[in-house]
């Protein structure tokens, strides 16, 4: 397994100051963000696009660190009502995969997206209950003329220019469990993947050791997030795990992200890398920091330093007791 870091966290720095700061800390891959809400502060798409000499020139940037890159990702809405927003996000998702095939970069990460309930819709709506049927019958709708066409014809091209994709499974999203990746997966393509986060799978109430058995069994897993999450069981009691409350308002949310080890302890992460390794998963373990209670580098030390206590670096050896 490779440690690394999503690396949005550090958009205040040039990539050669990115890639300094990446090899004091000992990370081997960087997951860089090529538009959408992650910006694209250390990858110029355009140009990278446009010149082999740039992409030459960028790629032996990391090859003088000894660094490489995981994935680009650009987390958007390319389902969103809002015409003007879903083209945006189209546009950014296809030039990502173009841009990946050119810089020989495997994956590329991204939300499902999530359509209105509608073809005259302004807002997304994000059905989550079959009752009141309007509610399946808005979910319906959703899989069977937006999500599943739209991602069968992004598959074909992410099948012709040998790029992985990896949905993040996210509330908010049509694709936020490991069923519903799965439903996309098996409706398009074996190039759609997940990029598994466990920090969302434990506030949906989703046991992420479990998840990763379930997706792992499909080598649906391309890509992997370190990011941990802190459950505030008296919140949870008011508000339920679909909360409202405002990410900065710590003291009433019902969960919160945290840096790795500071939400569950380091035995089911543990537990999580064991079974990346039982099926086969030895790619990119990336740290997104989004506590907030540390800073960038106290929240980022903490996450590299209890990720490398888990994570497995050496492929396994021969059984020698046996």
């Amino acid at each position: 397994m490779k440690l690394g870091v999503f690396t949005p966290l550090f958009a205040n720095l040039s990539l050669d100051e990115l890639l300094i700061r990446a090899k004091q800390a000992g990370l081997s891959v960087l997951e860089i963000g090529s538009g959408g809400n992650p910006g694209s502060h250390h990858c110029p798409v355009n140009l990278l696009l446009e010149s082999e000499e740039a992409r030459q020139d960028y790629l032996q940037k990391f090859a003088d660190h000894n660094i490489t890159i995981s994935a680009l990702s650009c987390h958007n809405n390319p389902l969103s009502p809002n015409r003007e927003e879903a083209e945006l996000a189209d546009k950014t998702l296809r030039d990502t995969l173009q841009l990946a095939h050119l810089l020989g970069v495997p994956v590329v990460n991204t939300f499902s997206g999530i359509p209105g309930d509608s073809e005259t819709a302004t807002y997304p709506n994000w059905p989550t209950l079959s009752w009141p049927t309007e509610y399946r019958k808005i979910y319906d709708w959703q899989w069977e003329t937006q999500v599943i066409p739209y991602w069968k014809d992004i598959a074909q091209l992410a099948e012709s220019l040998d790029v992985k994709i990896g949905i993040e499974m996210h509330g908010g999203f049509s694709v936020h469990s490991p069923y519903t990746a799965l439903k996309l997966r098996h409706a398009t393509s074996e190039y759609i993947g997940v990029n598994f986060d466990p920090s969302h799978m434990w506030w949906q109430g989703i046991d992420p050791v479990a998840a990763i058995k379930i997706l792992a069994r499909e080598d649906a897993i391309v890509h992997f997030h370190a990011k941990d999450i802190y459950m505030d069981q008296d919140n949870i009691n008011l508000y339920g795990v679909t909360d409202m409350q405002p990410y900065g308002d710590v003291t009433t949310r019902a969960w919160t992200f945290r840096s790795v080890g500071c939400g569950h302890d380091l035995k089911i992460w543990s537990d999580m890398m064991s079974h990346l390794r039982i099926y086969g998963y030895d790619g990119a373990i990336s740290i997104e920091h989004e506590d907030p209670l540390m800073s960038i580098e106290e929240g980022f030390a903490r996450a590299v330093k209890n990720t490398n206590a888990v994570m497995i670096h050496n492929a396994s050896s021969e059984m020698w007791w046996v």
